[in-house]
């Protein structure tokens, strides 16, 4: 499972300037709207200090980091719902992500157009939240005709869905995102068929300047305050120093951070708070051949964290030795670890926690 956002906002507010920084995938930026056609893909490894902690002991033949996605969308503008500007064919592939990533300029430059001549973070949220309300009520105001059509020939399923589609709707028109709206896991596993945007996980990406990297200005922690009555994420980030940071080795990297008094780079950031945003957590395996890290969702079973490397270790699972990132770091080795009895057996209903590194029986 790798973490796959999509990178969205107004155009000339740092997207593609972003995504070139974060990913060194080469997007094109130009001072101009959309110029992003097509979405650029990058896959970038989520640094993971307990990783390297793990491989500088277990001294591998490989390290394999798990990954973050980022899909830089063309810039959206007002009307793109009807097709304004290059509409909805940016719109579908919102649809495609697990969640997304809104970036929204906190930054003044006469030297870089405003789409709407000047900056107002709030008032950007609202055009772009907008679009995607109105893409999700047409999404759902044609599955309601034809779920109504059923509903007429006594569909039972179809009536139960029909229900909540009709909460939905209303909650829509009053301007609220989908994810805003209370509803039962049933409710939600309903809804899912329809790839609604405005359900999907949000995290709000404040582009700042060099001199706000700390976020204290008044834009962002208007941001801040709005995206704390959604319920989304936050991270702030400067894509004139990522730019510049993109260019380094890790020791300048590390000072050039330091001179800024940041610890981590804007990338590791923002990757740490999408994989939050998405409720993922990290499991290890480690040997002499390979140590790797996995993904898998908050609450998954040892027999389904399993089968995140093969599907036949799902199948044929027998039982999981289960120790703590911790655990073996404090003892040193992963002998000691088994001395001290810090490696336990774990059977099929046992929670896999974050940081643990396990090791699966299985039946071919």
């Amino acid at each position: 499972m790798s973490l796959n956002c999509g990178i969205v906002g107004l155009p000339n507010v740092g997207k593609s300037t972003l995504f070139n920084a974060l990913t060194n995938a080469g997007a094109q930026a130009a001072n101009y709207p959309f110029c992003t056609i097509d979405p650029n893909v990058g896959i970038v490894p989520l640094n993971d200090v307990r990783l390297k902690k793990i491989a500088e002991i277990f001294k591998p033949e490989k390290t394999t980091p798990t990954t973050v996605e980022f899909v830089d969308i063309a810039g959206l503008v007002q009307g793109a719902s009807k097709g304004e500007g290059l509409g909805n064919q940016f719109l579908g592939h919102i649809k495609s992500v697990d969640a997304i990533v809104h970036v929204v300029r906190c930054f003044e430059n006469s030297e870089i157009v405003h789409v709407h001549g000047g900056v107002d973070p709030i008032r950007d949220i609202e055009v772009i939240t907008t679009e995607l309300i109105l893409a999700d009520m047409q999404t759902v105001e044609a599955r309601k005709t034809r779920i109504e059509r059923l509903v007429k020939v006594a569909n039972k399923e179809a009536a139960v869905e029909l229900a909540v589609i009709e909460k939905i709707i209303p909650h829509l028109n009053s301007g609220k995102p989908a994810r805003l709206l209370a509803l039962t896991p049933d409710e939600k596993k309903l809804l899912q068929p329809l790839f609604l945007m405005t359900s999907k996980p949000l995290l709000y990406l404040c582009n700042v300047d060099e001199k706000d990297v700390n976020g204290k200005s008044e834009m962002v922690q208007k941001v801040k305050t709005h995206a704390h009555t959604e319920h989304a994420g936050m991270v702030v980030i400067s894509g004139a120093i990522e730019s510049e940071i993109a260019q380094m080795n890790g020791e300048d990297k590390q000072a050039f951070l330091a001179d800024y008094g940041l610890k981590e780079s804007g990338l590791d950031r923002l990757s740490h708070a999408s994989y939050e945003l998405l409720g993922f957590i990290t499991y290890f395996t480690a040997g002499p051949k390979e140590v790797k890290a996995w993904t898998i969702e908050k609450g998954t079973k040892a027999p389904q964290a399993a089968g995140k490397i093969h599907s036949d270790f799902e199948r044929g699972f027998i039982a999981a030795d289960v120790y703590a990132y911790e655990d073996l770091l404090s003892c040193g080795t992963e002998a000691k670890a088994k001395e001290k009895g810090l490696i336990r057996l774990e059977g099929k209903e046992y929670v896999v926690k974050d940081g643990d590194i396990m090791l699966f029986k299985f039946n071919v």
